[in-house]
């Protein structure tokens, strides 16, 4: 397994050594040794999963209280996943990660706490799923709107399908400052 680190402070591109041949493939999708020698003492508490059809955008979402560390992974189909820096005083504090994640590839993207994350679906179909360090908890949810323009996040879809929620997150400069979280170092 191939840990790399970005140019955002905690974030980390994970690339599995995937084992193949003719009856399929095989690889690890998580070790602890392998974070804790990157640096990273992590402790996983909540698996979530979510399927969605091709256009469905979702997000861009954080936790403040309980901030959750997110490792994401496509496992079929292929999505454009996106983290935007919202940590106050964080050397990239508004600037975003993109990358597209596939069934393809296996790859995967540590994102810590402080980031508000999102992705949509470019294949007809996708599985997302996520190991979270934190529970999810609904009255802790925020975010940010998709298409704020300061940020100029070029998603690979015109019109994508929204929940209601998400339709009204506010802009990045809207959001009220006491509700973005610190950068710690």
């Amino acid at each position: 397994m191939k840990i790399s680190k970005t140019e955002f402070p905690g974030l980390l591109i994970v690339e599995p050594d995937v084992h193949g041949d003719d009856r399929g493939y095989f690889f690890e999708s998580y070790r602890s040794e392998h974070f804790e020698n990157a640096g990273l003492h992590l402790n996983f508490i909540q698996d979530n999963q979510s399927k969605s059809m091709r256009g469905v955008l979702r997000g861009l979402h954080y936790q403040l209280q309980n901030g959750q560390g997110k490792l994401v992974r496509c496992t079929l189909g292929e999505v454009f996943d996106v983290a935007l820096d919202i940590r106050k005083g964080s050397p990239t504090f508004g600037k975003t990660f993109a990358m597209t994640l596939d069934d393809k590839d296996h790859h995967a993207i540590y994102i810590p706490p402080g980031f508000a994350h999102g992705f949509c679906v470019v294949s007809d179909e996708a599985i997302f799923q996520y190991k979270c360090t934190e529970k999810y908890d609904h009255n802790d949810e925020y975010g940010i709107r998709w298409n704020d323009e300061s940020f100029r996040i070029e998603w690979p879809i015109d019109s994508p399908i929204l929940s209601q929620r998400d339709q009204l997150l506010p802009l990045l400069a809207e959001q009220d400052v006491s509700l973005l979280p610190e950068y710690i170092t």
